[in-house]
């Protein structure tokens, strides 16, 4: 499986998420769409925390621009 693909696919589906959210009415519907989002941004977050981890660190010294 293509990494990329993948953190993109997630990324869609927390953007769509969070767009049904807004359109939701109840409490109990808008509880599942932030535990949905939630799950989302946790699995995103681990292919984000493995990029950094295999990345090469400079020793340059200047600061990662973002």
């Amino acid at each position: 499986m293509d990494p990329d693909k993948i953190m993109s696919g997630l990324s869609k589906e927390i953007c769509a998420t969070l767009k049904t959210m807004e359109k939701a009415k109840t409490a109990d519907e808008k509880l599942t769409h932030s535990k949905t989002v939630k799950n989302l941004c946790e699995s995103l977050g681990v292919f984000l925390k493995l990029m950094a981890e295999m990345a090469p660190h400079d020793d340059d010294g200047e600061p990662i621009p973002f």
